[in-house]
């Protein structure tokens, strides 16, 4: 596990992560109180048309210019970088400009057309529409700074916007509902307003920081090839594209749940209330699990584009693969011992969490893609960066028919939601296994013997985990044995990594904070 910059920015842009979610959760246990059940029911009416405008708008740019952007510096042509980032943010301003209109035009036909069903959203949709345009343009200097393989101006700009927005929510919120909860639902909605503002003002900063030196460094190394801008431009679009497109496709494979999995629990047998709640169970408290404990592979699969970018222009298929076997050996670590982890001790997180063991079931089944779903990730991310940007898009594709399929037959009376959950396990691993096939087609090999032995280690721990929790339960109560056995199973899996020969204290020593550590 060679040191590398990808692995810094990849733990920069975790811990960012988790930043921004733990603000987001407060922000929901405070909305929840401000403004109740009806009130969030008229601001999640609006928010989903904003995330949609934004996954069209944005979604791909920040891969596409990262990609671009590393390539040319590879190149050493830094005087095409300049001219990259120049040309998207004048299209992306424009872009995010038009939609934002577009938004504000069309929230009255949304509503009267009876696609959003209660009309007081309206206010809340249109608060919405500058947020589209600051998010749009903000996706650029992401891009830009991804490609340089500078994580920390991103990440310090998300934990910055997520603090703002969340600020500007409860605020507004908290003045205008005297006046109506349709005003007080408007006012958390504009939020994200601020929040992209103040965003775009941090990236806009650490650009300035470093524009003296990039501008010094491209009158040293101007332009070596002198592309057009339809060129370039459409370099960033088939790059961009399908990543917008992949982007598109997760609220559809999302709404396969919400459409589909409530319908099949009735016709097993389940009363309306009990299928509602079951589902509950699943997408409410299973789920989210998930995307927090992928939050690190996402954030790997993020900081790896631009390497893998930087080292395939090159031409380097032995760095190439080093940087993807890197990768993969940690997304196993962190994801496979996490899935064991919240298979076995289902019941008691649900309990721990939740106040309730009753969501167990959905968690258990659910532990599969927590795994499966960061090897997309990672996976994914190598694509990318080797300029396979549709690859995964297609294999997406695949992945939700067979979500569809594995829907319609396992969730039935004798699998109910369980038979839901393993749909999911189906969809994302199918898209990781397309992927891993692709770069082995590619020539990308994994060492797999030392992924297998992670997975017995992972297992063993499991058991431990397990034995461990039923033995302190008694004394210690549910809650402390619980986190007890958590603590001690991390510590049993990190002594058999280590014993197994998957860790050396050296690869240990290049992995940051951790280096220090050591030292």
């Amino acid at each position: 596990m060679g040191k590398d910059k990808f692995l810094h920015g990849a733990m920069i842009l975790t811990l960012a992560g988790l930043v921004v979610k733990i603000i987001g959760s407060v922000n929901r246990i405070l909305l929840s109180r401000l403004l109740g059940g009806e009130g969030i029911g008229l601001y999640q009416m609006a928010y989903p048309v904003y995330l949609l405008l934004l996954a069209i708008s944005s979604a791909g740019i920040p891969v596409a210019i990262s990609i671009v952007v590393s390539r040319y510096l590879a190149k050493d042509d830094v005087g095409n970088v300049r001219r990259v980032f120049h040309l998207s943010l004048r299209l992306m301003s424009l872009l995010g400009l038009g939609l934002a209109l577009a938004l504000v035009l069309a929230a009255g036909w949304l509503v009267d057309s009876g696609i959003i069903k209660d009309g007081r959203a309206y206010y809340s949709l249109v608060a919405l529409a500058p947020a589209v345009f600051f998010g749009t343009v903000l996706a650029s200097f992401r891009g830009l700074f991804q490609g340089h393989q500078l994580m920390t101006p991103p990440a310090v700009s998300q934990i910055l916007e997520q603090f703002i927005r969340v600020v500007t929510m409860v605020l507004l919120a908290y003045a205008l509902l005297p006046y109506g909860l349709e005003y007080a639902a408007a006012g958390a909605a504009f939020g994200a307003v601020p929040g992209s503002l103040m965003g775009m003002v941090v990236l806009g900063c650490f650009y300035r920081y470093y524009r003296k030196r990039w501008l010094a460094e491209a009158e040293l190394k101007p332009c070596k090839e002198e592309l057009s801008s339809t060129q370039l431009v459409k370099e960033l679009l088939l790059l961009a594209l399908p990543v917008s497109c992949a982007n598109v496709l997760v609220p559809v494979t999302n709404s396969i749940d919400v459409l589909l999995v409530p319908g099949y629990l009735i016709e097993s047998g389940f009363t309306v209330e009990q299928a509602t709640t079951l589902f509950g169970y699943l997408a409410g408290m299973a789920q989210p699990l998930l995307l927090l404990a992928t939050i690190p592979t996402m954030s790997l699969a993020t900081s790896l584009v631009p390497a893998i970018a930087e080292a395939y222009t090159l031409k380097r298929p032995d760095v190439v693969e080093a940087k993807a076997s890197t990768a993969m050996k940690l997304c196993c670590l962190i994801t496979v011992p996490a899935a064991v982890g919240m298979a076995v001790l289902a019941d008691p997180i649900s309990l721990l969490l939740y106040g309730t063991a009753k969501a167990g079931t959905a968690i258990m089944h659910s532990a599969p893609s927590l795994w499966f779903l960061g090897l997309h990730q990672v996976t994914t991310g190598m694509l990318q960066g080797m300029g396979h940007s549709n690859l995964p898009m297609a294999h997406m594709l695949v992945g939700i028919i067979a979500k569809l399929f594995a829907v319609c037959q396992l969730t039935n009376a004798a699998w109910n939601i369980a038979g839901a959950a393993w749909a999911t396990n189906i969809n994302f691993g199918l898209t990781a296994l397309l992927n891993i096939l692709v770069l082995r087609y590619y020539k990308i090999k994994f060492h797999w013997y030392n992924i297998i032995k992670i997975i017995l280690a992972a297992l063993l721990m499991g058991g431990a985990a397990w034995w461990s929790q039923q033995l302190l339960a008694p004394s210690l109560g549910m809650v402390l044995a619980t986190i007890s056995a958590m603590v001690i199973a991390a510590a049993f899996y990190a002594g058999l990594l280590l014993v197994s020969g998957v860790l050396t204290k050296q690869e240990l020593a290049q992995l940051p904070v951790l280096k220090k550590i050591l030292k």
